[in-house]
């Protein structure tokens, strides 16, 4: 894909990984930028650095869970700037909590910003994009879209659906000539992530990593954007080993179970496993004797 004089709209853009994404695609060549977020500031703060860059820039303060706003925006958007190209849905929040002690309006916001508002606007500049017969739409989902993590049951639960939907969308929107492509980031070092309990072992990416991973994946034209081995392995471990991953997630996640038992469990399944595949080879070799 050839981004060059293109126009981008990056929700999340004032911080973190839509920012990362809203650099890069600055250095790539893009036309102009569209920074959406609700810290009008921030936005403007970033803003500053892209222009730096010497890509034209537009900033819109916007809570996307407001869809009467969100309308309104979009529609002005469209009739002062022209179309969109690039859809970049990197809007969202987090929550850290057992789901035993999770908060209902924590929950609620999650949803609504993850889920329900990414629905409305792509809903909104997808059907412009239709009309134009082109366009590239990119979901950032998460690691945690294909492998569900402890104490982010809420969390989890969207990037999966963001994840549906991307499928889905890509399937519906092929025949107009539009891109749908899912961006799986692992643990990345964000403002959000440092008000998290870390998972033990795993080593958090940069957000400048995510937006190149990204920026190589447009090139290929990769339907899923897998960033960081630890994203490959996990994913590998859940198709072909899933006892595997679980006991991992549990070593990894921040509990109050002693490792000392969690190791004992790994080692006793890592040896069940091999007693099954020795016992397995130890057939075929007699049968071969035979």
């Amino acid at each position: 894909m050839n981004i060059q004089g293109k126009v981008a709209l990056i929700t999340g853009a004032s911080r973190g990984i839509g920012k990362a994404i809203a650099l890069e695609l600055a250095q790539q060549g893009v036309k102009r930028l569209i920074l959406v977020a609700r810290d009008r500031h921030k936005l403007a703060q970033v803003a500053q650095e892209i222009e730096e860059i010497g890509t034209e820039t537009i900033i819109i303060a916007l809570d996307l869970t407001q869809s009467v706003n969100v309308n309104i925006a979009i529609a002005q958007l469209w009739r002062n700037y022209g179309p969109v190209h690039i859809l970049v849905n990197c809007a969202g929040v987090a929550y850290q909590n057992s789901f035993l002690q999770s908060k209902l309006p924590q929950v609620q916001e999650e949803l609504s910003v993850n889920l329900l508002g990414m629905y409305n606007l792509t809903s909104l500049i997808a059907r412009r994009m239709v009309s134009q017969r082109q366009g590239t739409i990119v979901n950032v989902s998460s690691l945690m879209g294909k492998v569900a993590a402890p104490t982010m049951a809420t969390y989890s639960a969207t990037k999966f659906a963001i994840l549906g939907f991307t499928q889905a969308l890509r399937r519906e929107l092929a025949e107009h000539n539009i891109h749908v492509v899912a961006l799986l980031p692992t643990l990345t070092d964000t403002d959000m992530v440092r008000d998290l309990k870390l998972f033990r072992g795993v080593t958090p990416m940069t957000p400048q990593q995510v937006a190149q991973a990204l920026m190589i994946g447009l090139q290929k034209d990769t339907s899923e954007i897998l960033v960081g081995w630890q994203s490959h392995l996990a994913v590998w471990c859940q198709n072909f080993a899933p006892w595997l991953l679980e006991v991992i997630l549990k070593l990894a996640a921040p509990r109050k179970q002693p490792p000392i038992s969690l190791i004992k469990s790994l080692a006793a399944k890592i040896q069940h496993f091999s007693d099954w595949l020795f016992s397995k080879n130890k057939v075929a070799f007699v049968s071969d004797r035979k």
